[in-house]
This record gives C-alpha cells, structure tokens and sequence, in this order.
C-alpha cells in the first residue's frame, strides 16, 4: 500500500469503537510500521489482540502488537500486569524469533496481579444477589480494586524485595480473609507464591523503566507514537454500559492517564468498528440479533474470544452507539472491520436511531434500564451478494458496499478512512482523499 507517516510528530490513539473485538490488533499491527513506539495503556491479560502474518497467528495479551514490527513496545502505567502470563507471552514471541528484550519496555507504575486476585474475582462474580457481570476471571477487577483502594502493589514494589514481602503478605493475607468470611478455602500457598513472584521479579528486572519518561523523551526527540487501546468504547468504566463494563478507562482518555503523556501531544484520535457488532458476556446491547442471523454472523465471522474462546454476540450496526463514542472519543476517522462478514446478505439493518415508551432517545442512557428499555429503529440497506474478501482498492468494492459505507459514515457524522476486507495486512483498504489517507500517506 505504500503508506507512510506524513510528521513523525504524529502521536495517534487507536480504540475500539463498539465493545471490543472490532479488530484492533490488525490495525495496530498494519499502521505500527509507521510509529516509532507503540504503547498500551490500560487493561490486563483479559484482552487479546489477534494478529495474521501470513499463515502465522499470534494472540497478545499485554504486549502492543507493534513488537511484531520490531518497534519499541510500551505496557504503561495503566494496565495490570500478571508477570507470569507476561513471561508466557515473551516466550511465545521469543520461539517465534522474535525480538523482545531491548524492544518491551514495562511502566515501573503498572499494578501487579497476584493469584489471589483471581480467588477475589471468582469470589465476587458467585456472590448471592450480585449481577453476573461475564468476566474473564483472570483477576484484572479486583486488581484495579486494589489500586483505587490505594492498597494495590506496583511493578516497582515487586522489585524491592524489602517492599514487596510486606505488602505481598498484608495484600493475600486480607484476600484469604476475605474468602474465609464466605467459607471458602482459598486453597493458596502464600510462601510458594511469594518465591515465585520474587523470580518473575528478576526476569522482567531489565524491562522495567519510567516509561512516562520514555515517551516523553522519545516525542520531544521528535518520535512518534501509537497509543493502542483495549477492549472498547462501551466497555470503559466511565462512559461504557456500566456495570458491564471492564474496570479501566478503555476510552481516549485512558491514553493520557495510562501513559503519563498530555492530551496536548495527541494529534488525532481513530476508531475502530465492525461492520456490524459485538459483545461478549452480560449486559445491554439493543441491536442484538437473537435470530439464525445472529448465528450466522457469529459463524462467518468467527466470533469467538481470541483468550477465552466465549461465543459473542452479535447485532446490527448501531448508528447511535457510534454517535455517541464519537463524541466520547473525538474521533477524525473510522477503520472498519470484516466487511466481508456481510457479503452474503440480501438485506442489510441499520439502527439509525433509538425510541423509548414512544419517544425519540438522544442521548445515551446512562442506567442499564434505560438501555434495556431502547427500542432500534432500523433502516435495510441492499446487499451486495458477491465476495468483497481480500479486496484493497476503494473502487473495486462493489458498489451497494460503497452504499453501505457512505451510509454508515453520513449517519454517523464519522468518515469511514479504511476498510479491512480479511485478516490479512494487504486486505485492507485506504479511502482516497479522506483524513485517513492524509495521516497515513
């Protein structure tokens, strides 16, 4: 595709646009070639990013998926960090001749995940009278507890060992109480844990740095940066359909606070969405298909976790969602993903708009009865009923999926700047004259 960074002072964030699972990993991957750094900033290893190279796959968890590129790799203050799933995930990398060490570079900030952070979320999820929220049980919830607590253990405390014993000791031993009281045995080993983590100290000892410093050296030195977002816009603990949301702020301005860099050095913000969308686990989701072709997307598409394998659920475009994380996010443009997901349909829905009790719904409701009591208003478009898989070129789309695109990007007030039509880094498409093509060629 020939692309190319226009400024090297261009430091741009890139975020799912719905509930996750829109694509990012491929996107980041494609457009990181361009950036010097690319730096995550929030979430755990409860998000997976997955990238095709050629008939390789790789799923990654914690590290930015520019590290597929050979570029510097960033996992900032933001997230929380399990070092043994970290090191797994080096390791996977590392086998595939990949180079990690000299590239990852770890927010001495970060959160550290313990095991008995997982006994807490599975504590919490199966309490009595508690609303299921559909975790991924991986601990990333009561992790972000501890942190806001201000009780929570940070990566440069794990390499203090004089720190790290106490605080570790206080930490599990309040968790173990805390499944005592519900008459569960834990079934933990504190001492053998504690001498674990002290080892996965040493491993990631080297990587471990000021990476707020990091970045912001790197832009004043006239670099640029890609912050890669996980999960999506619905899903931030702000903002999202809260409580079924993840506990860190998945939107743009979780770019800021999970780095240590100012919004006043982010230059353009994109968004990334399905062509249609998804979710997994609890929660509303008013364009939900719960007909056969709810299934069929969800087959077609292969809508299934990347970590966790759960099936998601799978819905219609929404127009006011995308509204509404436009305004959230202050997006300059769209990438748009599995067109090809659609190319066997006749008919295509389209929420355009949201009714309640009769009444025309302009913003987004802030409570989850307000969402469950939404009722779409759809507009069909014509399918295009042929393959639009592999294709790279704007003008060989057929045209009712340019229909389909121009609709999706007049409804929403939001360019489409890209199209991805397959898995692959060629399968995708840049739009002619639009903001993207501008940033990126």
């Amino acid at each position: 595709m020939g692309l190319a960074i226009m400024s090297k002072a261009s430091n741009v964030v890139i975020l799912g646009a719905q509930w996750g699972d829109e694509g990012k990993g491929k996107v980041v991957d494609l457009f990181s070639e361009h950036f010097d750094v690319v730096a995550r900033y929030q979430g755990g290893h409860n998000a997976g990013h997955t990238v095709h190279i050629g008939d390789r796959k790789f799923v990654l968890k914690l590290i930015p998926s520019g590290i597929l590129r050979g570029k510097k790799a960033v996992i900032g203050n933001g997230l929380v960090v399990d070092p043994a799933a970290l090191l797994d995930e080096i390791r996977m990398l590392e086998a595939a001749g990949l180079q990690v060490e000299g590239n990852l570079f770890i927010s001495n900030r970060a959160q550290v995940l313990l095991p008995s952070h997982r006994l807490m979320e599975k504590l919490g999820e199966a309490r009595p009278g508690r609303v299921s929220i559909g975790t991924t049980s991986r601990g990333i919830g009561p992790c972000y507890e501890d942190k806001i607590a201000r009780r929570g253990m940070r990566i440069g405390d794990l390499l203090d060992r004089e720190v790290f014993e106490p605080l570790f000791d206080t930490l599990v031993a309040e968790h173990r109480a805390a499944a005592r009281a519900l008459g569960v045995d834990d079934g933990l080993d504190p001492a053998s844990i504690r001498a674990e983590y002290e080892k996965l100290a040493e491993r990631i000892r080297p990587m471990v740095c000021d990476t707020a410093r990091l970045l912001h050296d790197a832009i004043a030195a006239g670099q640029s940066v890609m912050f890669e977002g996980a999960q999506g816009t619905m899903l931030d603990i702000d903002h999202g359909t809260y409580p079924f949301v993840t506990s860190s702020s998945a939107s743009a301005g979780g770019a800021c606070t999970g780095t240590g860099v100012p919004p006043t050095r982010i230059n353009s913000v994109i968004g990334v969405s399905k062509a249609y969308i998804t979710r997994v686990g609890g929660g509303p989701f008013p364009t939900e298909a719960l007909d056969s072709w709810g299934g069929q997307i969800r087959n077609r598409g292969n809508e299934f976790g990347s970590v966790t394998g759960r099936p998601r659920r799978c819905g219609w475009f929404d127009v006011p969602l995308m509204r509404y994380a436009a305004m959230i996010n202050g997006f300059d443009s769209l990438v748009v993903t599995k067109l090809d997901v659609l190319d066997e349909m006749e008919k295509i829905p389209v929420c355009v708009a949201y009714r309640s009790g009769g009444q025309d719904v302009t913003d987004m409701p802030a409570t989850v009865k307000g969402m469950a009591a939404l009722e779409p208003v759809y507009e069909c478009l014509p399918g295009w009923q042929s393959s639009t898989f592999g294709i790279s070129s704007y003008n060989e789309l057929p045209p009712h999926a340019r229909d389909y695109l121009d609709f999706l990007e007049k409804q929403s007030g939001v360019e489409v700047g890209c199209i991805s039509t397959g898995p692959e880094r060629n399968q995708t498409i840049v739009k002619p004259n639009s903001h993207f093509a501008r940033l990126f060629t």
